[in-house]
This record gives C-alpha cells, structure tokens and sequence, in this order.
C-alpha cells in the first residue's frame, strides 16, 4: 500500500513530534541521538597514514607498567587491522549488552553493532566492561553508519557507554573501566590517541553521541592522559 503524505502531516508541529519520538526510540534501544549540523565540531586531524599492517603487540606488554593482567575476554585470536577507538553513549539510563543487542536485531542487524558496553549499574554492575560478539570475531562494527568508504566501521573499535551524557558525566567506576579498556587497546593495537574519538566526531555523521560532557573530557583530559602514557612507553 502507498502511504499519501498530506500537507497536515508536513507541519512543523507534527515534524516536530516525529523527531522527538525518533530521538526516544533510540534513547531506549542503544542509539544515538541525533544533532542539528550547525552544532556540530570539525572533524579532529586523525591520522590516516598508518602504513601496513602491524601485528598487535603482546598482551603482557600493555600492563607492564601497571602489573594488571588483560583479561582474556580482551584477547581474540584473530587481528583485525584498527585504527579507531569510537566512544558512544547509549542516550539512555538503563541497559546492557544484551539489552542493546535485542534492540540492534530488532533494527534488522545481525547481532550487537558495539565491541564493547560498559554498564552503569542500572542494567549491570556499575563499571563492568562486556566484549560484544563482534570484538571475539574481530569483527567490522555497526556503529558508526555514513563515515567514507565506512572507515569507522570497518576499522574502528566501538565502546559504549550506558547513560545519557548530554549533562552529566559516566560514573567513576565507567571512567576508570574505559581508561583501562582504552589503555590496553590503544597499546595492542597501536591506534593513535588522536584517534580515540567521539562519535559525533566521525566524518558525515549527525548525532549528540557521546554527549557533550563526555565528549569534551574525552577531548580534554583523557587524550592527554593518552599522549602522556605514549610518550612514556618509549
């Protein structure tokens, strides 16, 4: 059957409500709130050049300093050549992976598009990382749709973080769980720090995510947490 759209459908008023029902549909599901152009950043100079494939460096390497092992749902068998680390928020208070998982397959996807869900406490316990079905396959990701060539995808590391950072900030447990999530990814597999991104960063997308808060700590104080470790590590 055709839908006839009616110029009482094309109001503003009732644009208006589709949007804002858009936008809680995907606040409940583990999407992706999405954000008016004009409010949007320049995209960050991320490093393109990354030459040839490199084997990722050893696990025992990356917690050298630190004395903590990796965990073995970190580790996979396989190696998939990343270049990315993506953040994501879920825009909405509660979930997990397997929440976030269900929703994605409702959308039509073939299973969970993060790597990586870090839970909040409402949903999980507060910190806990989960390794999504995609991070065991080294798997492309679905998480980052409208990127050239879907460079984002096909080479970047999702990570999301439950909760709605518009406002507010994860909470400590969440950062210090991405610190150590990120830290052993950006060492493994050699992605640059100025590669660890928000969402909303990444070429030719339109979204709130990972929510301003967060994504200007993760601008901030954890990249240059990031340089820092780099630099000391040589």
């Amino acid at each position: 059957m055709r839908t006839i759209r009616t110029k009482e459908s094309q109001t503003p008023a009732n644009r208006t409500r589709i949007w804002i029902l858009a936008a809680a549909l995907l606040a409940g599901s583990g999407g992706c709130t999405p954000a008016d152009r004009a409010s949007l950043g320049p995209v960050p100079p991320h490093r393109l050049d990354l030459g040839v494939s490199r084997s990722p460096a050893t696990a025992s390497s990356t917690y050298a300093r630190s004395g903590r092992e990796t965990p073995d749902l970190w580790t996979t068998e396989g190696y998939r050549q990343w270049r990315y680390i993506v953040i994501h928020h879920s825009a909405g208070e509660n979930g997990n992976a397997k929440m976030f998982d269900a929703a994605h397959r409702r959308r039509g996807w073939d299973e969970l598009g993060y790597h990586f869900v870090i839970n909040s406490g409402k949903g999980g316990p507060d910190g806990h990382i989960e390794a999504g079905g995609r991070w065991k396959k080294q798997k492309w990701g679905a998480h980052c749709g409208g990127t050239p060539n879907n460079e984002y995808n096909n080479h970047g590391i999702g990570i999301c973080l439950v909760g709605d950072f518009r406002h507010g900030m994860p909470t400590p447990a969440q950062l210090a769980s991405l610190r150590r999530l990120v830290y052993h990814l950006v060492a493994r597999y050699h992605v640059p720090p100025e590669n660890v991104v928000g969402h909303r960063q990444c070429p030719n997308t339109n979204t709130l995510c990972p929510g301003k808060t967060l994504l200007t700590w993760t601008n901030g104080t954890f990249r240059e947490e990031l340089s820092t470790r780099l630099v000391r590590s040589y």
